[in-house]
């Protein structure tokens, strides 16, 4: 390792444009991953945003330390890591909506109270699991609000389902670290019941 630790540094103590793409491409990999780790313990995912979180340490060790070392000496050194650091800032974003890790959930309000029962017996025809929750709006007319949760990745097909229903959904979409109990279609979620969260499960 210590063989390893003074190889790199003296390959980035160089100056030429091999140090500056290292520097860059080793920097978008660290934040990028360190944005997954923290989308991970969020989601309850504790032992995998660990072992991230050891792979980042080491590659800040690697690439990041090594830069600080008289980066007053290479002002393109400090440009490539900064550049490095925005755009690994948001290829993590990126990866974490693509990947779509974790649970949601949906709450749909709509004007009338037949209007969302016709809705929730749509849903549950779809396979879609949900509760009715009662609600009054600010005439005192009945109201119900439904409530799904369910896999991030089924987000977008849910609300394409609701807006194709109707154009008249109000609809938030939330978080959610953890499911215990309920009903949920589909297989466990095999992530977060393997790495100590329970049974989190699929609607």
């Amino acid at each position: 390792m210590q063989e390893l630790m003074n190889a790199i540094t003296n390959f980035t103590s160089g100056h030429t444009v091999a140090v500056y793409l290292f520097i860059f491409f080793g920097k978008i990999l660290e934040v990028s991953i360190s944005t997954l780790r923290t989308v991970l313990i969020n989601k309850g995912m504790r032992i995998v945003g660990c072992i991230i979180a050891g792979l980042e340490y080491l590659l800040w060790l690697f690439i990041t330390a090594s830069v600080l070392t008289g980066y007053q000496e290479d002002p393109m050194k400090v440009i490539a890591l900064t550049a490095a650091f925005a755009l690994g800032n948001y290829i993590g974003s990126w990866l974490d909506e693509k990947l779509a890790l974790g649970l949601c959930a949906v709450s749909i309000y709509l004007p009338s109270g037949k209007e969302s029962l016709s809705l929730a017996s749509y849903l549950r025809e779809k396979g879609f699991g949900l509760t009715l929750l009662d609600g009054q709006g600010i005439e005192g007319d009945q109201k119900y609000v439904l409530q799904l949760t369910l896999k991030r990745k089924r987000t977008n097909e849910v609300i394409a389902i609701i807006n194709d229903f109707t154009p008249n959904a109000f609809i938030t979409v939330g978080q959610v670290s953890s499911v215990r109990g309920g009903y949920i279609k589909g297989a466990a979620s095999k992530l977060p019941s393997l790495f100590g969260r329970g049974r989190n499960t699929e609607r």
